[in-house]
Parts: C-alpha cells; structure tokens; sequence
C-alpha cells in the first residue's frame, strides 16, 4: 500500500515539473526564433515601436500560432511576413505563440481622449442606429480577447485601424466574417475612435 501510495506521489509530482519543463523549452525557442527573426519589426519582448507592426506582447498563443500558419499558407495576405515564415514549422508557430503570451503588458498613453471616448461608446455598445456590435461583445470589455479571438488591448490605433479597413475592404478574409460585417457599417470616425480607444487598454 506503501508503494503505491509513493508511486501515486511521484507520479503527482514529476508530471507538472516535466508539463513546466517542456512549456519552458517551447518559451525559449521562441525567444530564439524572435531574436533571429520578429524583433526588428515587433521587439524582441513584442513591443514595437512603429504603429505599422502589431504589439505582440501578452497576445493569446493559439491566436498567434494560427495567424503564422495563415501567412505561410497563403490564406492571410502580406508580402513582409510571408517571406519570414516560409520555413517555419507548426511547433515553431507554437513556440512563438507561447513566448509572445508570457511577456509582459505595457500600459500607453491615448493620442486623443476626447475621440477615445466616442470610441468607448462602439467598444463596449456597439452603435444601435446603424446596426454595429458591441466589440467587447466578442472581444471581451477589457480587449482581452480569448485562445481564438486576439486581445487587442494596447494595439497600436494605426495597426488596429488598417485592419478594420482591411476588413471592411476585403483584403483580409483570414478570420471571422462577422469581423467584415462590422467593419463595413462603420464609419470613418467610429474606426478612428475605436482603434484609438483600444489602444488604451490593458
């Protein structure tokens, strides 16, 4: 009874250092794959300095893991980053996914609080007269977003702007079609304000 009281022990124990070992691996593979690859455009702790890169920093792992894929599929358009994921391997994906996850949320200042707070109004109301959803309604109040919708707290206002009008565009088809549907019922100042309320969050 002894022995298998200490063998259900050990077995308690080494599973969760093993599960931490391996997460550990995965972390700093990415970080190998950033230094080689991400930092110049998004930071080496996901950060980037120019609004025309997306803030990766605290962004969900399996959202970031499926978004490489698409690059390297083809299924999501961009002639910057097709090129530096063409011989990445899906547990490369993975890796990157999980180091970006663990770093650290900074917090940015708004350009524009007054047309932040038109912003706030589409974000967490969404607009009832001309038939726009609440963002918050999917991406959750704080932009935290979830394991397959991205946070967007803290996103650069320019980044998270040329997405909305990618969308509504056509030009990004690579996600959820409710993304083109809302963004083709906004107008131009409810993207300007949406994009600069969101990149005050945390």
């Amino acid at each position: 009874m002894n022995k298998l009281l200490l063998l259900a022990w050990l077995g308690a124990t080494i599973a969760p250092l093993a599960s931490h070992a391996a997460e550990a691996a995965l972390v700093a593979r990415g970080e190998e794959l950033v230094q080689a690859k991400c930092f110049i455009c998004h930071g080496a702790n996901g950060e980037s300095s120019s609004p025309v890169f997306p803030r990766l920093a605290g962004q969900h792992a399996g959202y970031l893991a499926r978004q490489l894929a698409d690059y390297q599929s083809g299924r999501r358009k961009s002639s910057t980053m097709q090129p530096m994921v063409e011989d990445l391997k899906p547990e490369d994906f993975k890796a990157l996914g999980a180091y970006f996850e663990t770093q650290p949320v900074q917090a940015h200042p708004v350009a524009d609080s007054e047309l932040a707070q038109v912003g706030r109004f589409i974000f967490l109301r969404g607009n009832p007269y001309s038939g726009v959803a609440a963002c918050a309604g999917c991406h959750g109040p704080q932009g935290g977003g979830t394991a397959t919708l991205p946070r967007l707290a803290g996103q650069h206002a320019q980044y998270t702007e040329n997405q909305l009008k990618a969308f509504d565009k056509r030009e990004r088809t690579n996600d959820n079609a409710v993304m083109h549907t809302i963004a083709t019922k906004l107008s131009e100042l409810e993207t300007k304000a949406v994009a600069a309320y969101i990149s005050g969050l945390r």
